[in-house]
């Protein structure tokens, strides 16, 4: 941050000396005269020359002149940078309060505690959001960086105020476009990058899925993780494409897939999915549909 208090330097001055002598013993009274006009001349001069008409002496005004004038402007310049300053002190010794004693971040230990500060679990949605407002890189990780800029985005400095603004970012997170950065976070997020992955492992997926739509969950989410889970195609990871393309599915194709086409440029495990789907479904209903048939001559049985 630039300096906030502006340095005035007040330039020296000095005052001129009086030189006038008196002209002693018996003169001329031309010279007499010529003397008297040239003192009245002299002290006119002075009183001219150091002193202006409000009474101000002229080397007291240069002064004043020299220093810059004050504007409500500057003051609440200088007002807002203080306030700056000490919101940054606060976030530096929150920061501090939960670092690790050996590297400048904010690890698992310490993201548990500040998660027991905030009263939250670490696995809630609300802390999936707040590592998207600090552009979290990892997973239980807060860098210095993300950890200022992250508080600085969200406008608090104190457990109090992150737990204030809760309300708003998941507001926030509602917004379509927001949810759309939010959900293409969340891949970022889940990958290891220390590792250089490119796809996320399938457990961590499915857990990030159901995290990512806390709030808006769309009707075949659970069909499409239960598809996940039972894995009948044997994948190990989800690629970005994949998460990506997940998002689009649940806004174009209905619960029913019945709009759904192979012929699209939907991702082949989609094309999987909707087929397995499909014939689950159709299994389900002849299943019922037995069941009904047993019951119905059950109850004929009885009334015969």
């Amino acid at each position: 941050m630039g300096q906030c208090v502006t340095k005035c330097k007040n330039p020296s001055s000095t005052l001129g000396s009086k030189n006038g002598e008196r002209d002693s013993g018996s003169k001329s009274h031309s010279k007499r005269s010529a003397v008297h006009k040239d003192d009245h001349g002299s002290a006119c001069g002075k009183l001219s020359g150091d002193i202006l008409v409000n009474g101000t002496k002229k080397t007291d005004a240069a002064v004043e002149s020299s220093q810059p004038p004050t504007f409500a402007g500057d003051t609440k310049k200088d007002s807002v940078c203080s306030a700056e300053e000490s919101s940054l002190q606060k976030i530096g010794e929150l920061f501090r309060r939960y670092k690790d004693e050996r590297e400048d971040a904010i690890l698992e230990e310490g993201m548990e505690r500040f998660c027991n500060d905030l009263c939250v679990d670490p696995t809630e949605f609300k802390v999936l959001v707040l590592a998207w407002k600090f552009q979290a890189a990892t997973m239980c990780k807060f860098t210095r960086k993300e950890f200022f800029e992250g508080c600085k985005a969200i406008n608090a400095d104190s457990i109090d105020g992150i737990c204030a603004r809760f309300p708003s970012l998941l507001n926030e997170a509602k917004q379509e476009d927001k949810f759309k950065d939010l959900y293409r976070f969340t891949f970022q997020f889940g990958l290891d990058s220390e590792e250089g992955q490119r796809s996320l492992h399938r457990e961590i997926a499915i857990a990030l899925w159901k995290l990512v739509f806390t709030q808006n969950k769309p009707p075949i989410l659970d069909q499409w993780l239960h598809f996940l889970i039972k894995n009948p195609s044997g994948i190990k990871g989800i690629s970005r494409d994949t998460w990506n393309m997940f998002l689009n599915f649940t806004q174009v194709i209905g619960p029913d897939l019945s709009n759904y086409s192979e012929d699209e440029a939907w991702p082949s495990l989609f094309d999987t999915f909707v087929e397995w789907e499909m014939e689950r479904r159709k299994k389900e209903e002849e299943t019922q549909s037995v069941l009904c048939s047993d019951t119905e001559g059950l109850c004929g049985d009885e009334q015969t």
